[in-house]
């Protein structure tokens, strides 16, 4: 569990829970999901000395539950907000440890790009002065994040213009709007992985095997479209609750309230552009496959095609062998010394002149690539 205190001239970071807070500034209390399904009750108790309020039973259990969608929830006193993020997921803590990983992540089959595409929730419960986060053992995001915000208070970074999140609100937003970044990476990665399939798909003289890789990543890319789906009805759902707060000094007056407005919708744009990019990986990759199978049926017909051609050449030199093969006595320029010459002759102008009569209908004539 890691906790900070953060006002207006710098972030004091603390392992003890906090106190009724004097003066300007807010808490961040930071902890694992064991971590926080053990110590609830001494951060109920916390909660209620800072806000006057505890987290009522069914949030308890959106924070604490592994399997969460992403979604918005609130109260007259609090707002919840559960986004999922880029994890291994899937990792336990050991109970005499909470908030150590015990077990290494559960492993994926496939590209190491699809194997990326796991999440796991994070909650955040958003009070005036306090701002608590519920994350998976070992997540990365949040241990980035207060790395940078206790960059932010040193005076070199505020000399060059670094500002702190002034209230809660405004640094869950720019959490999760590290956790969106994330996704946006994925997708450059993703579309490499496509256009490199694409390509062996596609090749006139290659056989494409992977299937079963192909069929995980259309199943990758359709559950990347529903997670990123339900983040951006929960961001959607939080623009239209920012819209009855009140301009007061918990959200920064009218100016804070509008810059909390604007990175709200900063971080709506993020996710429609990673839904958009997605759908539209989508259909590359089944556009791809229909295209396959097209150009492996162009093939087919180009093959049946020849040998049909080569079919009509040979069935009337089989005519001209099946009449000299019969058993008659008396049988045209078969007792003739010429006779052979004669007949392979024939048979040899019947096969030229089909010939040329098939290529000039283009049927002898590959299908172009």
């Amino acid at each position: 569990m890691r906790i900070f205190h953060i006002q207006p001239g710098g972030v004091r970071e603390s392992d003890q829970l906090p106190g009724p807070l004097e003066g300007p500034g807010y808490v961040w209390i930071a902890c694992g999901r064991r971590e926080f399904e053990i110590g609830q009750a001494e951060i109920q108790a916390t909660l209620q000395a800072l806000c006057g309020m505890k987290l009522v039973d069914l949030h308890l259990s959106d924070l604490l539950n592994n399997q969460l969608p992403s979604h918005y929830d609130y109260t007259s006193q609090y707002d919840i907000l559960v986004f999922r993020r880029l994890a291994a997921g899937h990792s336990e803590t050991d109970l005499s440890r909470p908030g150590a990983v015990l077990t290494e992540p559960i492993k994926r089959s496939g590209p190491p790009v699809l194997r990326r595409i796991d999440t796991s929730p994070v909650g955040f419960a958003v009070f005036d002065r306090v701002l608590l986060t519920v994350h998976p053992a070992g997540c990365t995001v949040l241990e980035q994040y207060a790395t940078r915000l206790l960059s932010a208070a040193t005076v070199t970074a505020r000399a060059a213009g670094v500002h702190l999140p002034p209230h809660p609100a405004d640094l869950m937003l720019r959490i999760v709007n590290q956790m969106v970044d994330g996704y946006l990476e994925l997708r450059r990665e993703l579309t490499r992985q496509l256009d490199h399939w694409q390509a062996e798909l596609l090749h006139p003289k290659g056989r494409f095997n992977n299937w079963g890789s192909l069929l995980d990543a259309r199943n990758s890319l359709h559950h990347l479209d529903e997670i990123c789906e339900d983040q951006r009805s929960a961001i959607q759902d939080w623009i239209e609750s920012l819209a009855t707060w009140d301009a007061n000094e918990h959200s920064g007056g009218q100016a804070g309230l509008e810059m909390l407005m604007v990175r709200s919708r900063d971080v709506l744009e993020h996710i429609e552009r990673v839904v958009h990019h997605v759908r539209r990986l989508e259909q590359n990759a089944e556009t791809a496959v229909q295209m396959h199978f097209s150009v492996q049926s162009n093939r087919t017909n180009d093959i049946m095609r020849t040998l049909t051609v080569l079919t009509a050449i040979f069935l009337p030199l089989n005519l001209i062998a099946g009449i000299f093969g019969m058993n008659f006595e008396f049988i045209p320029l078969l007792h003739r010394e010429s006779g052979f010459w004669w007949a392979m002759g024939t048979m040899a102008l019947t096969a030229v002149l089909l010939g040329v009569l098939f290529w000039r209908k283009r049927y002898l004539a590959r299908t172009a690539r």
